[in-house]
């Protein structure tokens, strides 16, 4: 009988630690990797710098009214200094304005700046590409 109860103990024990160990690896994954599971790339026209994307799944509309959306630079050419960069964009598609919330070239290179100032797209032909087809999709 008493064999039967510490039996009964340590099973529960380990299904405690793996339910606890369960929920602190569920906590310790980022929206960022979270990106890495499904994209739906779509290209604006590419300029003479290279190519930017926007992920058509990844559009979310703030609380502002604005749109959150994450996009792709790929530029012409490549080294150590010039690669891909991901772009955590906010657009606001009534003043065609835009503010990069988060910059990062990997997963672990990267911050979140809600507090990032609006700008004007100033001429930028791949900026005015993605508001333009974000904010028709959008709607």
């Amino acid at each position: 009988m008493i064999q039967s109860k510490n039996k009964s103990s340590s099973i529960l024990v380990v299904n405690i630690l793996s339910l606890a160990l369960s929920i602190v690896f569920s906590c310790c994954i980022s929206i960022k990797k979270s990106y890495a599971l499904s994209h739906e790339w779509v290209e604006v026209p590419i300029s003479e710098y290279g190519e930017q994307l926007w992920d058509r799944k990844s559009i979310k509309r703030n609380e502002d009214g604005s749109v959150r959306v994450l996009s792709k630079f790929i530029p012409k050419t490549k080294s150590e200094i010039t690669q891909d960069i991901l772009y955590t964009m906010d657009i606001n598609c009534f003043e065609k304005s835009f503010r990069d919330v988060d910059v990062f070239t990997d997963e672990d290179n990267s911050h979140l700046n809600n507090l990032a100032d609006w700008q004007d797209p100033n001429g930028d032909q791949l900026i005015l590409g993605i508001i333009g087809q974000v904010c028709r999709f959008d709607n």
